[in-house]
């Protein structure tokens, strides 16, 4: 293979990788501004308790119950998937949903397992992301 080939195909990988980048991103972007919005204005029909596992109810209405938490949750997710989308401070998008990520990976884990699917799906693409802007994480892990 000469190498005006290995160029132009690695030029290729390195556009497709992009190209994946942005579509993950402005995705994930959307789907977190969706659910941050449906947490405020109540868009989305709510799933009917008595198709949940008990667990999951018990866990959303503890939240319901702090008084803060679920409208916490859903501004992060609503800033965050809005960062997203747009492109700007991605990585601190990334970093204040991470937690988000985890805990909808885990309700659904433990206590409701029929969203398991969306929530690996979630994960993926975090840690997709997480990977393609890792250089600019970097300086957060060095220890001083």
């Amino acid at each position: 293979m000469s190498t005006a080939t290995a160029t132009t195909t690695q030029t290729r990988k390195f556009a497709l990788g992009r190209y994946a980048t942005v579509v993950t991103r402005v995705l994930t972007g959307l789907l977190f501004t969706t659910t941050g919005l449906n947490g405020f204005l109540l868009f989305m029909p709510a799933p009917d308790p008595s198709t949940m596992a008990p667990g999951g109810v018990a866990f959303n209405a503890a939240l319901y119950a702090t008084g803060y938490m679920l409208q916490l949750t859903c501004a992060v997710q609503l800033v965050s998937g809005v960062l997203l989308v747009i492109g700007r401070f991605v990585p601190l998008a990334l970093a204040l949903l991470a937690p988000v990520v985890v805990n909808i990976f885990l309700f659904h884990l433990f206590l409701e397992p029929s969203g398991t699917v969306m929530g690996l799906l979630v994960v993926a693409a975090e840690i997709g992301l997480a990977w393609a802007y890792r250089d600019k994480f970097r300086p957060m892990l060095q220890p001083r």
